[in-house]
This record gives structure tokens, sequence and C-alpha cells, in this order.
């Protein structure tokens, strides 16, 4: 028996990730800008405005995979939902974690820090996806964070306060998805039915 992929779509694996320059320039920004020290006084984003982060990070460092992960999604689920057009003027921005952390953001903010904390704490890049989809529920595009763990698919979510199985939203149509190496592109799985 296949197993059907995320959200039962078959996903098609691909590499240039060229074509995603915003999540190249997200990468690049976190890299670079996750390091410069400086003080609370000031309103310069800088190591200080991470120390919480960090802490956090360092704190659940020795817990199993499935608490990080759940640990992970409530710290930043916390944070109060802006739109970037209020935050930064635009109407799509994604912001590193230091910029979430400090402003607020999102839902590919949240899925974004989400991502980066777990990569702090030792995933690798093939355990986790941003994926942006639909909400044919509410009929807006949306984005989460997806872990692959233990052969399921958990996704971490703004919109809902629990980590759970992909397998027990119906209302998600998976459009692409990226990750540090590759991202993927989403097709509805095709039955085969004999006539």
């Amino acid at each position: 028996m296949v197993l059907a992929g995320l959200f039962g779509y078959q996903e098609n694996r691909r590499l240039n990730l060229e074509i995603f320059p915003q999540w190249l320039l997200v990468i690049e920004r976190h890299l670079k800008e996750n390091m410069p020290e400086g003080n609370c006084e000031t309103r310069v984003l800088d190591t200080c405005h991470m120390a919480k982060w960090h802490l956090f990070i360092k704190n659940i460092k020795n817990m199993s995979k499935l608490d990080q992960i759940q640990k992970v999604n409530e710290f930043a689920n916390q944070k109060k939902y802006i739109l970037d057009i209020e935050n930064y003027g635009l109407e799509d921005y994604w912001a590193i974690p230091k910029e979430f952390l400090y402003n607020n953001g999102d839902c590919e903010d949240y899925a974004i820090t989400k991502m980066m904390s777990l990569k702090a704490l030792g995933f690798e890049d093939e355990e986790m996806k941003l994926v942006v989809l639909q909400d044919t529920n509410l009929r807006i595009p949306h984005a989460i964070l997806v872990v692959k763990f233990q052969g399921d698919f958990l996704i971490m979510d703004n919109q809902i306060k629990e980590v759970i199985s992909h397998k027990h939203i119906l209302h998600y149509a998976p459009i692409y998805a990226v990750n540090q190496k590759s991202w993927w592109m989403y097709l509805p799985e095709v039955k085969n039915e004999k006539l």
C-alpha cells in the first residue's frame, strides 16, 4: 500500500529554489541578522531582543522531538497576528524570526520562526517544509509548517492550538512547499479505478 502525500496530494520535488527569491532572502537575512550584538535600550533589532528566543531554545534542547515540536508551536503561537501591510507597509513580507518575535506577524512568519526554531534544535531540512496552501473553508491562502515525524506529517499552524496530524485536516489544499534545499508542487491524487 502506497501512503498518500500531504493532505492526500501528490508531491513533485524540485531543486531550483531561485524561483523563490523572497524565501532565499529570508534564509540569507536570518543567517546574517541573527548575529549582531547590541543592547535592549535601542529599537534596533539585535541579539538582546532575541535573548528570550535563545533561552527558550536552550531550555527545551533536551526534550523529546515531539515535545520540542509542541513547545515551539506554543511559543510562536503566543505572538499576535498582524498583516504585513500594517507591519511593513507591504502586501507580502516574509519576516525572519528576529522581526517576527519583535513585531509579531502573519501566517508565514509563524511558520518561518517555527522552522528556524526546530533547525536550532537540530531538526534536519528534510524533516520540515513551509507549506503555502488554500484554506478551502475560509477561501484564503495560508501558510503552515509541516514536520515529518514517525511516518506522519505533523501540522504546526497558527490557527490551531495543538500540533496535529495532516490526516485530521480536511480543508487545506497545498499549493507548494519550500525548505532550505528544495521545493514541492502539489497535485491532487489521481485514483485508478477500473471501468
